[in-house]
């Protein structure tokens, strides 16, 4: 018997006790073939050997299917059912779990989830609208925070390792697909950032940044629990990460910034910019893991890297692989752009409350600085999550005194200057009607030696009470009591450039692109 006789007799429906007009369908990856009947899924692990991977043999496919629901079942615990055996009865006919027969292979048992349900379909229909991206960068928090320490693994040696290990897989489709000078650049690059960033990398490992992760944290490896199947609501699910990599410890227990990388790369990849600096952003005002930062860009770079040479390998098993070609290309391109060096620019963005700083400055976020753009720390989310609670959740005045706001201008100051150290691009969202606090901004941009711009929003107040008035699940809680007082009390001699909070936002855009192209200051590509 074959794996492929094992194949033929999962693609039956009566295999799975289904009717002879039901349908059983077969996704297939480079690892795995995955049946989906009725309401139920299984796995089966290819019996391959490839550079990452090795299910050879019986024992070693099961032992990863069993891996595979273990690790799988602290993020979705409801998905993954257990492992069945495939056996063959005494009269030679193959059964699903029966008992009583010789185990020919091993199944990973799932639930089944509407296909319309992961996210790297449910992006085309605008899935990642605001509430699911904060919701997914807060599992993705609450995950690492929970993961189990892993330092005997990750770190420089471990990353030089993926490096050399990129690097030569991708040699073998040169120059019949990928481009010699870039393939070089790459692996070259790749080498010297885990050189230069050794220092960092090792010091994460040994304070405990090192976690058994994800390990494949990607569009298509997380769903929509409670996804709505009528196909008008795809928004209404719960984000759920699954199908994390069981096949090496090694590649799973890694840098928690290295875990996220994988998925604000596919983001950026796919030209959801807006969305990758969103859960960028909300993960570090939850983490606050800005230290790290300086990393990121060989973390990124290294996950193209690894998306180019899976991609060239699924193109070199088709014959209609023009698609997957050009998309291998394109993920090389990304793994080379993303080690170009980006100097970092503090932003200041004012105004009153309802003058739209924040809409303005998530807009500017994903343009600014390294990819996936800049940190938007905004003073409404850091004084929620200073004083314990969810940044949506409102407040009373007593989280509102002088006392506290100082302290929450201090810690947006703290978190610019962590993140400018680091290398990234930082705007900071907040009223700043003193002169001492902007003026403190200012300062923080000498000492740190990088271009500064501020930017006060100008608005009339009936526009500004009507934005807020607007406002629906937002962290500020400002009313327009609140905002007139602000209005009545002023903000001094404004020093900074002053934007009409009512124009346009691509025009503010531009504008503001024209005074960080003024700078000197290199932009995201």
């Amino acid at each position: 018997m074959t794996q492929q006789d094992i194949i033929a007799f999962l693609k039956r429906p009566e295999s799975h006790g289904l009717g002879q007009h039901d349908g059983v369908e077969c996704v297939e990856t480079h690892g795995a073939l995955i049946f989906l009947a009725g309401d139920l899924a299984y796995k089966l692990k290819r019996a391959v050997r490839l550079p990452y991977l090795d299910f050879s043999t019986l024992a070693k496919r099961r032992a990863a299917c069993e891996n595979e629901v273990r690790l799988n079942r602290r993020t979705a615990p409801n998905l993954y059912l257990g492992v069945e055996p495939v056996e063959r009865q005494a009269d030679g006919e193959l059964t699903i779990g029966a008992g009583g027969g010789e185990v020919v292979d091993w199944l990973v048992k799932m639930r089944r989830f509407p296909d319309e349900a992961l996210l790297s379909k449910a992006v085309g229909r605008g899935a990642l609208r605001p509430g699911i991206v904060r919701a997914l960068a807060d599992v993705i928090a609450a995950f690492h925070h929970q993961a189990e320490v892993s330092s005997d693994w990750g770190g420089a040696d471990e990353l030089a390792r993926i490096a050399k290990a990129d690097a030569k897989t991708m040699s073998r489709y040169v120059p019949d697909l990928f481009d010699p000078a870039t393939s070089a650049l790459v692996a070259k690059g790749m080498r010297a950032a885990v050189e230069s960033q050794r220092v960092l990398l090792e010091r994460r490992r040994a304070d405990g940044f090192v976690r058994h992760g994800h390990g494949d944290l990607h569009l298509a490896n997380i769903f929509l629990d409670n996804f709505s199947r009528d196909g008008l609501s795809p928004c209404g699910g719960q984000p759920t990460l699954f199908d994390a990599i069981e096949f090496d410890d090694r590649l799973a227990q890694n840098d928690v910034l290295y875990d996220l990388a994988f998925l604000l790369m596919d983001l950026w990849h796919r030209g959801l910019r807006h969305e990758a600096n969103g859960i960028f952003n909300r993960y570090l005002l939850r983490t606050a893991d800005l230290d790290g930062l300086a990393a990121l860009p060989l973390f990124l770079s290294l996950r193209a890297g690894i998306r180019a040479h899976v991609t060239a390998t699924m193109a070199a098993g088709r014959e209609d692989n023009a698609s997957l070609r050009a998309e291998a290309k394109s993920y090389l391109d990304l793994a080379a752009d993303l080690l170009q060096p980006r100097a970092p620019v503090l932003v200041a963005v004012g105004g009153f409350s309802g003058s739209g700083k924040s809409h303005f400055g998530a807009a500017l976020a994903p343009l600014l600085g390294a990819v996936p753009g800049a940190l938007h720390l905004r003073s409404d989310e850091l004084r929620k999550v200073m004083l314990g609670v969810d940044p949506e959740t409102s407040l009373d005045k007593s989280a509102y005194t002088s006392k506290i706001s100082a302290r929450v201008y201090e810690e947006l100051r703290q978190r610019a200057g962590r993140a400018l150290t680091s290398g990234q691009a930082v705007i900071a969202d907040a009223v700043h009607n003193r002169s001492d606090t902007r003026a403190a901004l200012a300062g923080l941009a000498r000492q740190r030696n990088v271009p500064f711009i501020g930017l006060w929003l100008d608005a009339d107040p009936a526009l500004m009470a009507g934005r807020i008035a607007g406002r629906r699940g937002d962290a500020s809680d400002a009313d327009a009591a609140v905002m007139q007082r602000q209005v009545a009390n002023g903000a001094g001699t404004i020093e900074w450039r002053r934007l009409d909070a009512a124009a346009p936002l691509s025009e503010n855009l531009s504008r503001v692109q024209a005074l960080v192209g003024a700078v000197g200051y290199t932009k995201v590509r």
